[in-house]
């Protein structure tokens, strides 16, 4: 089979799976789903962060340790880090931990969202100061970003370092449910074009950038992340995280499969 005509079958059945699949329906499990109870930007960022910086581990446990974060922060994320000091945050999330993530972690991480919404009004207007309309990616928006809210070096693993070889995905996943706007991802930040974004690079999404011939690399680092970015820009130029939610349920949902996505692409 000629380049161009498997580019063409590859395309229309990567159309399919996000008709099908790309669905609020098939959100529940994944922290995502708990960016839909903010409807004002400047809490869905918030807590869209604050779920992103945790979604590590089993999922059960992850929507666990997001629902006592915000539920502490309730009702208004921005309001409740805008009334309290570092103490009262401190007193708030005595004995907290999750996995690797202890309480002075969160601790930090909180205050450092603080500090940035004082210093730029927003977690996105502070992205913007480290970013361009230019850039390839959202990379050097993310350097900038990732430094200003953890100065201090003390959020520990709740905030990967995006200057090391990390994929960062946790930090670009976050962007994904903020740039991107369609049935699934709830956007928000308006000014930053889908086709910079950089796919959420986990176990599943390397299976499928295999899968589909993207890369060969074993590292799931950020080079690997680039290198299925780039070949998803061969069907999505503008937009090459789109099908990055409907093609990972394969890997999560309970009755789906990665052998079942693979049959499908390479199926007749």
């Amino acid at each position: 089979m000629g380049k161009n005509i498997l580019k063409i079958n590859f395309k229309k059945k990567l159309e399919i799976i996000y008709s099908k699949y790309n669905q609020r329906k098939y959100v529940d499990p994944d922290p995502l789903l708990f960016l839909y109870d903010y409807h004002e930007k400047k809490n869905r960022e918030i807590a869209g962060f604050i779920a992103a910086c945790l979604a590590y581990g089993r999922v059960e446990q992850i929507m666990k340790a997001v629902c006592h974060v915000l539920g502490k922060l309730e009702p208004c994320p921005f309001d409740y880090l805008m009334a309290r000091t570092k103490k009262d945050i401190a007193k708030d999330f005595k004995g907290f931990q999750y996995r690797f993530a202890k309480d002075v972690h969160l601790i930090n991480l909180l205050w450092g969202i603080r500090e940035v919404i004082t210093r730029f009004d927003s977690l996105e207007s502070c992205f913007y100061k480290g970013w361009t309309p230019e850039d390839e990616t959202i990379l050097p928006g993310l350097i900038f970003f990732s430094q200003q809210i953890d100065k201090s070096k003390k959020a520990g693993h709740l905030l990967a370092d995006p200057l090391k070889k990390s994929a960062c995905k946790r930090s670009i996943l976050y962007l994904r449910w903020m740039v991107r706007k369609d049935l699934v991802d709830p956007g928000g930040w308006d000014k930053i074009s889908p086709s910079q974004l950089i796919v959420p690079l986990d176990t599943h999404m390397h299976k499928v950038g295999i899968m589909l011939g993207f890369t060969k690399r074993k590292s799931s680092d950020m080079k690997t992340a680039l290198e299925i970015t780039k070949g998803f820009k061969k069907f999505k130029k503008n937009d090459p995280v789109k099908y990055d939610f409907c093609l990972t349920r394969f890997g999560i949902q309970r009755n789906m499969n990665m052998d079942q996505l693979a049959q499908f692409l390479h199926g007749a």
